[in-house]
């Protein structure tokens, strides 16, 4: 079969970035994070004896008629396209689209939103199944080989039978991710993706668990798509990690699991990287847990050649922090950032404002940790959004209760981060807007800006210094104003 892993052109206020399915936005400035699981499927597909064709057509910048052209050209026997809440509707129509021009193509959608709303989809479209749960790749293979009459369905698909809409149930993240072939990087070109936050080029990206083994915060999509944790063996990120040297000569990765496994399997990784002397050939980048930051694993993942750790800070509030079940605290999130840096790591923090419980003084607080930690060398680099309640989370469901929403909770294009949906006690929504925009300013005061012209050893690190610049003032740009 002919199979497409697709990301058509989308209308909005920018570029959005659908990549990996958590926080979306239309972003001034674009870096495109590799779609991993999506890369995967078309690899597993391709080892599989199918012609997978991959098509970014953001990453690529098409436009859409460059797309429906392509799409009539190559008349794939299948095309699968990754949704996200704020676009569903969009997909929809394309998905329409493509079946008026070609009846015959099956269609699947995928994502947190179809996790969350499967029959929804099928209602408001033409398209032939809906995937459920984040095993992308699994499940489309096995749509193909139910398509070839090759096997049944597995649990997680929606799919129509003559006029019926029917499903297989719940979906179950029982697969093996071990028995997946490494990611085709030609195949899904990974050089159209990178973040400006690595500091060696040639740059990429790696995912070795899906997706965190904490799971509970109440804001996260991912949760929709990985109730449970699980991960390639030590080993298996260790051959990847050697080939993307020997044939790409990669100097730097970032591994987008929700948070890198840790315990044993990482002192297992750690000490694989020492043993094979990768970790003097290249860096490794990382989502982690503030509670994992011990100062003995710190310094192992510095010698095994760790460089950044992406934390989730999301707010200066303890109250916060324990209604969206992070499992931390204040005090843990100083501390951690403190440890990281003693032991030499870079930190990246991220956080939220506009929860529906806090106060102004709440999202002040938010402001002043990230100064504190930004201006007295405790962190390096940060993100900030406007907080959203997916369909799926546990935190729309209490908007809903709540009667948090500003806004009709089916007014899908109002989730784009453009603007806050949720009510607060005593700010507008022009104030949330300016904490962000003043979070991100951070990177503009004096003293930030002398603590790293000082760190300042070679040419790599000016380079490093150079590629923030633009990101930062395109993300200033994205909350001036309220953007509706």
């Amino acid at each position: 079969m002919k199979i497409f892993i697709s990301f058509p052109p989308l209308k909005g206020k920018g570029c959005p970035m659908l990549g990996q399915n958590r926080q979306f936005q239309w972003f001034h400035n674009p870096s495109f994070i590799y779609p991993m699981v999506p890369a995967s499927a078309a690899t597993l597909l391709q080892s599989q004896g199918h012609e997978a064709i991959w098509n970014d057509c953001i990453a690529e910048k098409w436009e859409y008629e460059e797309f429906i052209d392509f799409f009539k050209k190559e008349k794939p026997d299948l095309i699968a396209l990754e949704t996200k809440t704020p676009v569903v509707r969009q997909h929809w129509k394309i998905v329409d689209e493509l079946k008026s021009i070609n009846p015959k193509c099956v269609t699947v959608l995928m994502g947190d939103h179809i996790t969350a709303k499967p029959e929804e989809t099928m209602q408001n479209s033409k398209v032939d199944y809906c995937l459920t749960g984040g095993d992308y790749d699994f499940l489309l293979s096995n749509i193909v080989k139910y398509v070839e009459k090759k096997e049944a369905l597995e649990p997680g698909i929606w799919y129509r039978d003559n006029s019926q809409i029917k499903n297989t149930g719940k979906f179950e993240l029982n697969h093996d991710l071990n028995t997946l072939p490494l990611v085709d990087r030609e195949l899904t070109k990974w050089s159209l993706y990178g973040e400006r936050l690595y500091k060696r080029e040639p740059f990429t990206y790696t995912m070795v668990g899906r997706d965190c083994p904490w799971a509970k915060c109440k804001f996260c999509s991912w949760t929709t798509l990985f109730p449970k944790f699980r991960t390639r063996s030590p080993e298996s990120l260790l051959d990847e990690i050697g080939m993307l040297i020997e044939k790409y000569n990669i100097g730097e990765v970032f591994d987008d699991t929700g948070t890198f496994p840790s315990g044993k399997w990482l002192t297992e990784f750690c000490n694989g990287m020492i043993e094979r002397g990768y970790n003097k050939k290249i860096y490794i980048s990382c989502n982690f847990r503030y509670d994992y930051l011990t100062l003995e694993r710190a310094k192992l993942m510095k010698k095994a050649g760790f460089r950044l750790m992406k934390c989730g800070l999301e707010s200066g509030s303890d109250d916060t922090l324990k209604r969206l079940d992070k499992g931390l605290t204040v005090a843990q999130i100083i501390e951690g950032s403190k440890i990281a840096k003693k032991a030499g790591l870079t930190v990246h923090l991220t956080m939220m404002v506009g929860y529906p419980w806090e106060t102004k003084q709440d999202m002040l607080n938010t402001l002043k940790l990230a100064r504190y930690l930004m201006l007295n060398g405790y962190a390096d680099m940060l993100q900030s959004t406007v907080i959203m309640s997916y369909p799926g989370t546990p935190l729309y469901e209490e908007a809903v209760e709540n009667d948090w929403l500003k806004i009709d909770k089916d007014d899908y294009e109002q989730f784009d981060m453009c603007h806050p949906i949720l009510k607060t006690p005593d700010t507008t929504e022009e104030e949330i807007m300016k904490v962000c925009h003043d979070i991100y300013k951070i990177f503009l005061h004096p003293r930030f800006i002398l603590h790293h012209l000082l760190k300042i050893r070679d040419l790599e690190y000016i380079r490093y210094l150079s590629r923030g610049i633009k990101p930062v003032i395109g993300h200033i740009k994205d909350f001036v104003k309220v953007r509706r």
